[in-house]
């Protein structure tokens, strides 16, 4: 097993030893790592391996069993999803989850719900500003939009929140490779400008190259944690993690 070197000043995510999963059938199999702060680390491996457990385990959709989750340090096992959002952790998980018959507007005032109107309404023209597709269909029924536009206005509804952790997780089903690529491309900004995030994506290679780190999982166990551009440029890497991969075009960033 191969692992980053992360100290734990550099880690803004921590698991440490962590046993979770659903009722009697235990997903993470005593996981420890860490993610860097203000990088990208995506979550690798196959079905069942553990990659959307991780996300639901950080963001208090599933109670660590055994181990210790940490953020910048502090415990947050037991915290309530309403305490982690304070904290500044966001999750986008899977599928589509918008109020459909509502309007684009409506929706993003609903992700700021725990913000009130007055903030919530200060911080939508600036989330506008990284989806102008989005801006230009504010009072369009959100099932109207396309499922780019879709995913772009959860990303967006996540960003009010200000968060300074972003769980995504499969962010490209159903999107077209040009819409995949400017979500990635989004992504890599946000964390430029300091945010932390963990991902979890099908389309492995073309996501590797918008990502800092890389965490391989199998049957809830670490397997290898190394830079993202060293699982590109090694054969091996490739030949063991990105076989079954689906890349979109050129995913140079």
């Amino acid at each position: 097993m191969t692992t980053n070197n992360i100290s734990s000043a550099d880690a803004c995510i921590e698991f440490d030893d962590v046993v979770s999963g659903y009722k009697d059938f235990m997903i993470l199999n005593n996981l420890s790592f860490k993610a860097r702060r203000g990088a990208i680390t995506l979550l690798i491996g196959p079905n069942g391996a553990g990659k959307s457990t991780v996300l639901k385990t950080l963001f208090g959709l599933l109670k660590p069993r055994q181990g210790k989750v940490l953020l910048n340090g502090e415990n947050i096992n037991g915290a309530s999803q309403k305490d982690l959002l304070a904290k500044g952790i966001a999750f986008v998980p899977q599928g589509r989850n918008l109020f459909g018959q509502l309007s684009v507007y409506e929706n993003l005032e609903l992700g700021g719900i725990t913000l009130g109107m007055k903030t919530t309404h200060e911080r939508i023209p600036e989330i506008l500003e990284f989806f102008p597709r989005v801006k230009e269909r504010l009072n369009s029924r959100a099932a109207s939009l396309s499922g780019g536009e879709q995913k772009q206005l959860e990303i967006g509804r996540a960003l009010l929140l200000r968060p300074k952790v972003l769980l995504i997780d499969e962010p490209s089903i159903g999107l077209s490779p040009i819409v995949v690529l400017d979500v990635f491309k989004l992504l890599r900004k946000l964390a430029e400008q300091g945010t932390t995030i963990l991902m979890v994506e099908q389309n492995v290679k073309s996501a590797l190259a918008y990502s800092d780190d890389a965490i391989a999982l199998e049957s809830g166990r670490l397997i290898l944690h190394r830079p993202a551009s060293e699982i590109l440029s090694d054969p091996n890497m490739e030949r063991l993690f990105l076989g079954g991969a689906h890349a979109v075009a050129d995913p140079t960033p």
